[in-house]
């Protein structure tokens, strides 16, 4: 049986069409795709991600060991800062990608992705030479993702204090909708200016209806998984398992950003810097495709001949034009490079463009 976040039985009442999303019944959609697509772009959207994981790192070791883990340089993070990184295998490969939030000297939360959270945290306690102590938090969280231009006059409503001072890519800690030991941070995956709030997996039911309250005055719409895909689409996020895994590597991902190799030592490290002196084999890239919806798994072609693989892909709420993802050679990586997209059997014209697809207006 499929498992379940606090929200549940929300998303229930709600008349939410559910689904089994690797192991977690979830809602795909409410209303409907286009619709919730466009209230998170237009007002405000409240998205369940309780089925993310916690993993919590503590002792005077910890910074050492999550440093060790994962490719960004975590000693560079502050107090309250949040840093997304890759944590890989010996082989360079994306074990997953996170985000972690540097709480204090010896405390450090890290959020990893659903499906991969007990493979996330065997893979951490298997390589911990430091002896930080690691421990599974992801049942005691709830944690809901406001987003859109709406978003931080909602939450500042139930803060009772400004989100002004808090950056991207920072958090504040403290109390939620008159809810302890909330966790509120200026993170997310549409795009859209916003907040995710980490709340004790015990006070669901206090904040859903405090946010769903106040939110009403700001035209918050609930949110489910299909447009959360197609809004990270829009933004070229990757989506693990589709667009990283095991198998592909940050480099190849686009993802050196986070890969600070000049570090020194970490997982991955050695097969990285060799990748990079010989160079990127290929690399993801957004393509504009013509006619047909490109999926995973479509076959890339140039030439006649299969070069790459497309890894997500949709038709684009907010452009109204047929976007991917895909992996080709570095060489046909260049935006404006002419390619093809085999649809199930049928030929689509496709075209590099550069990403993201959409920009937030100004």
């Amino acid at each position: 049986m499929p498992r379940r976040t606090p929200f549940h039985e929300y998303h229930r009442d709600a008349g939410a069409r559910l689904i089994d999303f690797g192991g977690w019944e979830m809602p795909v959609q409410y209303q409907g795709l286009q619709a919730e697509h466009a209230a998170c772009r237009s007002t405000v959207g409240c998205f369940d991600v309780s089925h993310m994981g916690e993993v919590r790192f503590r002792g005077p070791h910890a910074l050492a060991a999550v440093n060790h883990l994962v490719t960004n340089d975590i000693s560079k993070c502050a107090f309250d800062q949040a840093m997304y990184t890759a944590m890989c295998n010996e082989r360079g490969g994306i074990v997953d990608d996170l985000i972690v939030y540097r709480i204090a000297e010896e405390d450090i939360l890290i959020c990893v992705n659903a499906a991969n959270r007990e493979k996330d945290y065997a893979w951490m306690k298997g390589h911990n030479p430091f002896g930080a102590e690691i421990v599974n938090e992801s049942d005691q969280w709830g944690q809901l993702a406001i987003q859109g231009p709406n978003a931080i006059a909602l939450g500042e409503a139930l803060l009772g204090h400004s989100l002004a001072d808090v950056k991207n890519y920072w958090f504040t800690r403290g109390t939620f909708a008159g809810i302890e030991g909330c966790i509120v941070a200026r993170t997310g995956y549409t795009g859209e200016d916003g907040f995710e709030v980490f709340l004790p997996a015990g006070a669901a039911d206090v904040v859903w209806t405090a946010i769903h309250d106040t939110g009403t005055r700001f035209g918050l719409a609930d949110i489910g998984l299909g447009a959360r895909d197609t809004l990270r689409l829009e933004m070229k996020y990757c989506l693990y398992g589709n667009d990283i895994d095991d198998d592909t590597t940050p480099l190849e991902a686009g993802l050196a950003w986070v890969t600070k190799l000049e570090k020194g030592e970490f997982v991955g490290r050695d097969p990285l810097v060799a990748q990079k002196a010989a160079g990127v084999p290929r690399r993801l890239v957004g393509l504009q495709v013509q006619d047909r919806i490109a999926r995973q798994h479509n076959a890339v072609i140039h030439g006649g001949q299969v070069v790459g693989e497309v890894t997500s892909g949709t038709r684009s709420p907010c452009l109204g034009t047929n976007i991917a993802i895909a992996y080709v050679p570095a060489a046909l990586s260049k935006p404006g490079t002419a390619l093809e997209v085999d649809v199930r059997g049928k030929i689509a014209l496709a075209e590099v463009v550069k990403t993201p697809f959409y920009t937030r207006p100004t």
